[in-house]
């Protein structure tokens, strides 16, 4: 890989003929991306769970009713246990990657205790598990044309209905995914 081919900070976005469970039809955001391979966070899966549930299981008592009500997403298939918070970079706490000027991503407790406070981030999506490829396997998809690519939108992330995400990311591409075959075949 090279620096052309990074895509931290940018949407992948399913095409229509990806079947698996895990990815079909999501946007994921590229958080890391080298040599070693690529780590994201699916945007657009929100689970049955709320940030209040979060709380009560690390027995963190929420202060504001925003707290209690944000949903809480399936970030991908690996470490679901583990929990991101995928935010503006407006504030850093113990465990925050900053992936650009305006996005982080933090792991670690005290900004769950902030969001709990009120005094979190502005803007902020709370994801269980994060999706990982291995050393030239994201390339690869890639090449097999598994996934679209694009620079991510920090509105689509934090502003967007879920279920409005994935067409919005296909959009900045100026693709419509409707008009895109779910068929694969060989010409």
């Amino acid at each position: 890989m090279n620096t052309e081919t990074n895509l931290s900070n940018h949407f992948l976005i399913a095409m229509p003929s990806l079947q698996d469970a895990d990815f079909h039809r999501t946007v994921t955001y590229i958080c890391e991306h080298d040599d070693q391979g690529a780590m994201g966070i699916i945007i657009n899966r929100p689970l049955s769970l709320e940030l209040a549930d979060i709380l009560e299981q690390m027995d963190i008592k929420p202060d504001t009713p925003e707290a209690i009500h944000q949903p809480v997403f399936s970030g991908g298939p690996v470490q679901t246990e583990r929990g991101f918070v995928l935010h503006l970079s407006d504030h850093s706490w113990d465990a925050t990657n900053k992936i650009t000027p305006d996005i982080s991503v933090t792991t670690s407790k005290d900004i769950l205790q902030a969001l709990a406070a009120g005094k979190g981030p502005e803007q902020s999506l709370v994801a269980l598990g994060y999706a990982g490829w291995g050393a030239g396997q994201l390339e690869k998809e890639l090449a097999e044309n598994v996934w679209l690519s694009g620079p991510a939108d920090t509105q689509i992330i934090f502003s967007h209905p879920p279920e409005q995400r994935w067409q919005a990311a296909a959009r900045l591409l100026g693709i419509d995914l409707n008009l895109i075959s779910g068929q694969t075949g060989h010409a």
